[in-house]
């Protein structure tokens, strides 16, 4: 995902001047081809990630459109209030981009870990929340943020995460992208956890049991029309995040199914649970903490029936 982000954003910032990429001293072996190739485009602000903040709102104010770049939940925690003060009140074109959502950096401990950040990103005014699944996702949302206006925060993966689509794909921010039928369960995934939620829905079809994705890259705004369509044609719909299920996509969708009137599916949320963990080890071990996806949507299933 680091790449394709990289990658498209430079291509774009070749032919235009306004676009601007910050980094707190991070991004090494990933974010040296913009900075060789456009050097006037590009400032390491240092370990300072609030005075990035600070740096991205006085460029857009400007008129520059500003990608400022960091590890995990550094640039939104820590930066919390310059992102709500300086960039959303005036509502600047700053991008906030954060890499290494989740659990990417398992190893490091709690203090590395990217799981409250969807949930704080959403609550701000103006602000659109972007975590593409897949690498095609990631350079679709890199592009559609180089052409509109106001806050926005992106949220990258940093695992290695595959290439899911194989063919071109119809990216609009605020609109989910469906894959597969079924009319059983609904998987509805945000992030990296997109080949996870693939990789279950094949198993769960093997099964018998028809399931479909739908990888909402968007988490703000969301799409609602999908959500409400989804609920009324399927027996069972299931929010996956690496993240906090108390505040992330599961409590963006809880809001919509909350206000819809007709008849509806049966509603669960698979994420990180919403309580203090200690645990520290390797990506895989760290996503144990959720849960198996796949007993959830059967056990759900068969309460339904």
């Amino acid at each position: 995902m680091r790449t394709a982000f990289v990658e498209n954003l430079l291509e774009v910032a070749r032919s235009r001047d306004d676009i601007i990429l910050l980094t707190a001293d991070l991004g090494y072996s990933v974010l040296e081809r913009f900075r060789e190739a456009l050097p006037r485009q590009f400032v390491n602000v240092g370990v300072a990630e609030q005075n990035m903040i600070g740096i991205a709102a006085g460029l857009a104010d400007l008129g520059k459109t500003v990608f400022a770049y960091s590890i995990a939940n550094f640039p939104t925690m820590r930066c919390l209030e310059q992102i709500r003060n300086d960039v959303c009140y005036h509502g600047y074109s700053v991008r906030v981009v954060s890499v290494g959502g989740g659990f990417c950096y398992s190893t490091q401990g709690y203090t590395h870990h990217g799981v409250e950040d969807i949930g704080v990103m959403r609550t701000l005014p103006g602000m659109i929340v972007l975590a593409p699944g897949d690498p095609v996702e990631t350079a679709c949302a890199t592009r559609a943020l180089c052409n509109v206006s106001g806050p926005a925060y992106l949220r990258l993966g940093k695992a290695g995460e595959p290439r899911v689509h194989h063919e071109s794909i119809d990216f609009r921010i605020g609109r989910a992208i469906e894959i597969g039928g079924g009319d059983d369960v609904a998987l509805v995934s945000t992030g990296g956890m997109l080949v996870h939620a693939l990789e279950t829905a094949k198993a769960l079809n093997d099964e018998g049991i028809g399931t479909r994705v739908l990888s909402m890259h968007t988490v703000k705004p969301i799409d609602e029309d999908a959500i409400r369509r989804t609920l009324a044609s399927m027996r069972v719909v299931i929010t996956i995040e690496e993240h906090n299920v108390g505040s992330g996509l599961g409590a963006a969708v809880a809001q919509v199914v909350a206000a819809y009137d007709g008849p509806r599916a049966r509603f669960r949320m698979f994420g990180i649970p919403d309580s203090p963990y200690r645990r520290v080890g390797g990506h895989q071990y760290m996503r144990e903490i959720m849960g198996d996806l796949r007993r959830l949507a059967k056990t759900t299933l068969k309460v339904d029936g």
